[in-house]
């Protein structure tokens, strides 16, 4: 018998410990990027105004997430989102047989964080819930919700590129082909750009889970416009898995040529 060894990979772990750290992930998407928008982004002092406005919540949402995936990726892969888990599905990178149960787990999780912050929000200065909710919770939305007034065909078509090139992000960083220990930072910057491009258009969503979290406490004007914000980012990542393995194909065959 050879003496050479050969690299056995960790065992994965279990099902239930990826969920919960997909659903805990999420949650600190959720509090911190949509926290920073609701009690920084219209701060005001006493002073004349002081906020952290649309780049200091593009910074949140990517800070969060690089977050998240250092903290919890190593367990779950950390998605935090389900158009991402579908793109890494039709990308051949998670089994479809996981999907629905990281899907509900994000869902789960965003709620919660936004439940946090509604509490949070709740025991404010006086008035503080009342705007909060009339403006609309940090919601996504089109038309008259939409920041830069913005209609629907705007959002569908934002939504669609950015979650995919988000997506591409994802599978490019955190591939074999990949410089190992960066995703998490590649994937941090990119939403952060994705927010920088989207916000004035529909307050980016790229994520269902973070669109329901945010809309349930939003009022029924931005419940009633979640519908494209759960299915438009979806339609971007399947379209950034299905495009992307081909093309991670025709890469390692070209590879494999050359050794």
């Amino acid at each position: 018998m050879s003496e050479a060894t050969t690299a056995v990979s960790p065992p994965k772990p279990a099902y239930r410990s990826r969920l919960l750290a997909e659903a805990l992930g999420t949650l600190v998407l959720v509090f911190g990027g949509v926290g920073t928008a609701i009690f920084a982004a219209g701060f005001k002092n006493g002073v004349g105004g002081l906020n952290v406005g649309f780049l200091g919540v593009a910074l949140a949402f990517g800070l969060t997430v690089l977050v998240g995936v250092y903290a919890f990726g190593p367990i779950s892969g950390g998605y935090f989102n389900p158009a991402i888990a579908l793109g890494m599905a039709a990308a051949g990178r998670i089994p479809w047989r996981d999907v629905p149960g990281y899907i509900v787990a994000q869902f789960v999780g965003g709620i919660i964080g936004s439940s946090l912050l509604f509490w949070i929000a709740s025991d404010g200065p006086k008035g503080f819930l009342h705007k909060t909710v009339a403006s609309g919770f940090a919601s996504n939305g089109y038309g008259e919700h939409s920041p830069g007034g913005f209609g629907m065909g705007a959002a569908m078509i934002i939504e669609v590129i950015l979650t995919a090139v988000f997506l591409y992000s994802v599978i490019g960083s955190t591939s074999k082909l990949a410089s190992p220990g960066f995703a998490g930072l590649a994937i941090g910057l990119t939403l952060t750009l994705i927010h920088l491009i989207a916000i004035p258009v529909d307050n980016t969503s790229v994520n269902p889970a973070r669109s329901l979290a945010a809309a349930i406490y939003g009022g029924p004007d931005n419940l009633a416009q979640v519908w494209l914000f759960l299915i438009f980012p979806s339609i971007g990542g399947l379209l950034a898995g299905f495009t992307f393995k081909p093309m991670m194909g025709g890469i390692a065959k070209a590879r494999s040529s050359l050794s």
